[in-house]
């Protein structure tokens, strides 16, 4: 396993690298936004990353109330915390490429809204894992995670069904862009993937050793409670 993970390192930051390279170096300057647009090349794979992660902690969720899997459990609280994350990312570059582009940081529109309530739902999920101390607690949060995954196939959509002051789609029913533009989001699109798996991995085996740690604190409870019993006159 030491191996495989090394390997996944070096092959992350080797495709990080490269992809940095085609993003601001190889990929051309937008003729009407200038070098500003660049940040579309860490923007958009943040989000497909965010998304992706959301979709496999909407499965883990499913599959958690079916079997009641501790490894399940944890791998599905893993996907949501780093899919947080590159949804922070999102919210944080999206204002950096508006301000200098629309002249506001922000607008109320139908996908940059969507977009923050998807990140609030999945917060709310984190803090309810965090501080609630009910045993029906991961139950409850992957029934949040169902229903909260609502939300992300609505935010794909908003700038299709809405008249939004987000840019319409580029890919996938919009024009296109010149091909190594499309190369350098590609590039950056694998090596987020990556680097997600990489920090999934990380932060699985820390939710698996957490869970294992509770398990023995509360083994050895039950065996001074029933020590304590038996010790009773």
């Amino acid at each position: 396993m030491r191996r495989a993970f090394l390997l996944l390192s070096l092959a992350t930051l080797a495709l990080l690298s490269y992809a940095l390279y085609q993003a601001m170096v190889v990929a051309p300057t937008e003729a009407t936004m200038g070098d500003v647009q660049r940040i579309f090349y860490y923007h958009v794979p943040s989000a497909v990353v965010a998304f992706t992660l959301f979709l496999v902690n909407f499965l883990f969720s499913i599959v958690y109330l079916v079997r009641r899997s501790p490894r399940v459990d944890a791998l599905a609280v893993t996907t949501a915390e780093v899919g947080v994350v590159f949804c922070s990312v999102v919210l944080v570059t999206g204002p950096l490429w508006a301000r200098p582009v629309w002249g506001i940081w922000w607008t109320w529109d139908a996908r940059l809204t969507s977009t923050l309530l998807l990140w609030l739902i999945y917060v709310s999920y984190l803090l309810l894992r965090r501080y609630s101390t009910s045993g029906q607690t991961p139950v409850l949060a992957a029934v949040l995670a169902i229903f909260g995954f609502v939300d992300v196939p609505f935010v794909y959509l908003a700038n299709r069904l809405f008249r939004t002051q987000h840019p319409q789609p580029v890919y996938f029913g919009g024009g296109g862009a010149d091909p190594r533009m499309t190369h350098a989001l590609l590039m950056n699109m694998a090596a987020f993937l990556c680097f997600a798996l990489l920090v999934c991995w990380v932060r699985y085996n820390l939710e698996r050793g957490r869970q294992e740690l509770d398990e023995a604190y509360s083994l050895r409870a039950r065996q001074g409670s029933a020590h304590s019993a038996r010790s009773a006159p």
